[in-house]
C-alpha cells in the first residue's frame, strides 16, 4: 500500500501590540507508492485536481519540484500530488477564499486515499516486497532529514525532537549501489519517479 503524506496549516504572526502582522495558509498531499498499480496515481491526482481547480497545475508543479532528493540526482520521493505555501490574502483571493480552498483540499484527502487503501489492502506480499518497501522508505527518511523545511526548522529551533522524528518510518534500509532487476515491478516504479501528467486535460 502506498505511503501518503498530507498537511494543511495556517499561521499568524503577531506584533508587540497583539495585532496580526502576517498570516498565510499552506499545505498539500503527495503519494509515495512502492509499486505502480492500476489507476492509483491518476485517481489521487484527479481528486486533487478537482479540489484545486484552476490552481492544480501550479501546485502540482510545486509538489514535483519540492519532494525531490536532490542528492540522489533529483529522484522524486514519490509520484507527487499538490503542494503550496505562503498563500496570503490578496484582493483576488481573500482570507475566506483561501480558507475555503484549504477545506476543499482537506476534504479531498480521504476521497483521494481511501479507495486506494480499499483496493490494495489485501494484496499478497512476501519478504522481497517488504525489503523493497524498506529500501524505498530509506529515501523517504533521506528527504525528511536533508531537505524538508518543516523538519529542519523543528530540529534547528529546539522543537520536540521525538514529535519531529516519529513521522519517520520505524523500519527502513539502505544497500550500497542497489539496482532492481531490469524489467521488474521494482524497476518500473523508478521510471515513474519523474514529473508526468497523471490527469489528461
Amino acid at each position: 500500500m502506498p505511503t501518503v503524506h498530507a498537511n494543511w496549516r495556517y499561521f499568524e504572526l503577531y506584533g508587540e501590540d497583539g495585532a496580526v502582522k502576517d498570516s498565510w495558509f499552506g499545505g498539500g498531499a503527495d503519494l509515495t507508492p512502492y509499486y505502480i498499480t492500476g489507476d492509483d496515481g491518476a485517481h489521487f491526482h484527479r481528486t486533487f485536481k478537482e479540489a484545486c481547480g484552476e490552481y492544480y497545475e501550479q501546485y502540482k508543479r510545486q509538489c514535483d519540484e519540492y519532494f525531490v532528493n536532490k542528492h540522489r540526482n533529483n529522484e522524486a520521493r514519490g509520484i507527487g500530488g499538490v503542494f503550496y505555501d505562503y498563500l496570503r490574502p490578496t484582493a483576488e483571493r481573500t482570507a475566506e477564499d483561501l480558507l475555503q480552498f484549504q477545506f476543499s483540499n482537506g476534504n479531498a484527502f480521504l476521497k483521494a486515499y481511501l479507495p486506494i487503501v480499499e483496493q490494495r489492502k489485501k494484496t499478497p506480499y512476501g519478504e522481497a516486497q517488504v525489503e523493497w518497501q524498506e529500501y524505498r522508505r530509506g529515501r523517504y527518511v533521506e528527504f525528511n532529514l536533508i531537505h524538508d523545511r518543516g523538519t529542519l526548522f523543528g530540529l534547528k529551533t529546539n522543537g520536540r525532537i521525538e514529535s519531529i522524528l516519529m513521522s519517520l518510518p520505524s523500519r527502513a534500509r539502505w544497500e550500497y549501489d542497489y539496482h532492481p532487476a531490469p524489467g521488474s515491478p521494482e524497476a518500473e516504479l523508478l521510471e515513474y519517479l519523474k514529473p508526468r501528467e497523471w490527469v489528461k486535460p
